[in-house]
């Protein structure tokens, strides 16, 4: 949610950075609300002062006409609060200066490309196909239980996944990051704060209405809001967390896209990072989330590039966001493995998250990033691939496996 203020003293501006990123915003309406709800809160404590005084005069005639004019006026000041306060969360976070303003992914600017991808003697075998001959992916099962989207890893593709979580929490205990395992339902309200229930989000997620509740997309978001409506302590940041949960998602508008794999789940797992630091700290933070997560895939070894969003394709909530792409081989092209975004105070404002410094409250800044999902495991099957159908299992997480590779069952 944006600061009431800037909008009062920047309309043109939020209305220009809301249609950048492909969201129209009414700002004379919400500033049409905000003026009327400033002068009806000016009667209201007028009337309260007028009741405080007939009060100490005892004038009960008038006290009791006041009292019921004062009740009707507050009913009155309740529904344009809750009237503006939803108009403002439809408002996006506006994006950092430095990001491009463009339509839609294809305007993503490629930062930095990592590695150079391995030449393969003959057409190399996507990830299904080497996960079955394997007998380490089964989604023929899974869509006879569950439905499409969905998948078994069995053998060494669970050790393997496993492998992929203890490196990432290793990682970042040692840089520090509390671990979390969080819970995988928040509530409607508390996901409608974090902002990606607006502009069409909800569509993309399992709500369960009779319950009030929603299934988790990322593991962030339960994690961000652990802090709702707290007052941290300056001293304690920057405050890291990295937590790992189930995420679920509907990949609504997504269909006929990645159809063949487990690019694309309705159901995978995730090890995510969470920071929160102090104003105007996130850019910096946001650098060494990024570094983190290049650390991580450059220890697998994968070539890999840095995209930075334009804000067509930057989310509701982010003010900036970058994308790591594997190398995948069988598309021959690079595919986003992990994300990194700060949403400024964004988040804090419509949680209520602050800290305390110098006698003074301030909303803390957000950032998120993704250290290693299911991906990481695809790019590992395509690109270590060997002509005998095995896969050379990356030198850092052979500790795990107890294994070199993984070969085809006889």
């Amino acid at each position: 949610m944006l600061d009431i203020r800037f909008l009062r003293e920047n309309p043109k501006a939020v209305e220009k950075s809301s249609k950048d990123k492909g969201v129209e915003i009414n700002v004379n309406h919400i500033l049409e609300i905000d003026s009327k709800y400033r002068e009806l809160s000016e009667y209201v404590q007028k009337l309260r002062e007028e009741r405080n005084k007939t009060a100490r005069e005892k004038n009960i005639e008038k006290g009791k006409e006041i009292k019921n004019t004062l009740e009707t006026k507050e009913h009155a000041l309740s529904a344009l609060k809750e009237e503006l306060n939803n108009e403002l969360l439809k408002i996006p976070n506006p994006p950092k200066p430095d990001v491009k303003i463009g339509k839609d992914e294809s305007e993503n600017e490629v930062i930095k490309t990592v590695g150079t991808p391995k030449k393969f003697s003959s057409t190399p075998k996507d990830h299904l196909e080497i996960g079955e001959t394997l007998d380490i992916v089964d989604v023929q099962r899974a869509t006879k239980i569950s439905g499409s989207r969905f998948y078994f890893l069995k053998n060494e593709g669970v050790m393997l996944e496993f492998a992929l979580k203890q490196l990432a929490f290793e990682t970042l205990i040692k840089e520090g990051f509390i671990p979390v395992l969080p819970p995988v339902f928040i509530k409607q309200e508390v996901m409608r704060g974090l902002g990606y229930m607006e502009n069409g989000g909800d569509d993309d997620m399992y709500i369960f209405d009779k319950d009030g509740i929603v299934l988790v997309g990322t593991s962030e978001q339960s994690i961000v809001s652990m802090h709702k409506d707290e007052l941290l302590n300056a001293k304690e940041l920057p405050k890291r967390y990295v937590g790992f949960s189930t995420c679920f998602r509907r990949e609504a508008g997504s269909y006929g896209k990645d159809t063949k794999g487990i690019l694309r789940a309705h159901q995978f797992d995730k090890v995510e990072m969470v920071s929160f630091v102090k104003q105007g700290e996130d850019d910096k933070e946001h650098e060494y989330l990024l570094s983190i997560e290049e650390k991580l895939l450059k220890l697998l070894d994968i070539p890999y590039q840095v995209v930075k969003m334009c804000t067509g394709d930057l989310g509701f909530p982010a003010a900036r966001k970058y994308d790591i792409e594997a190398w995948m081989p069988s598309q021959n092209k690079y595919r986003e493995v992990t994300s990194a975004s700060t949403t400024s105070d964004f988040q804090a404002r419509r949680l209520n998250i602050k800290y305390r410094e110098v006698n003074e409250n301030h909303f803390v800044n957000i950032l998120n990033g993704t250290a290693f999902s299911t991906r990481p495991l695809i790019a590992i099957l395509e690109n270590y691939q060997q002509e005998d159908g095995s896969v050379i299992i990356p030198e850092i997480l052979r500790q795990y496996l107890r294994k070199e590779k993984i070969s085809p069952k006889k």
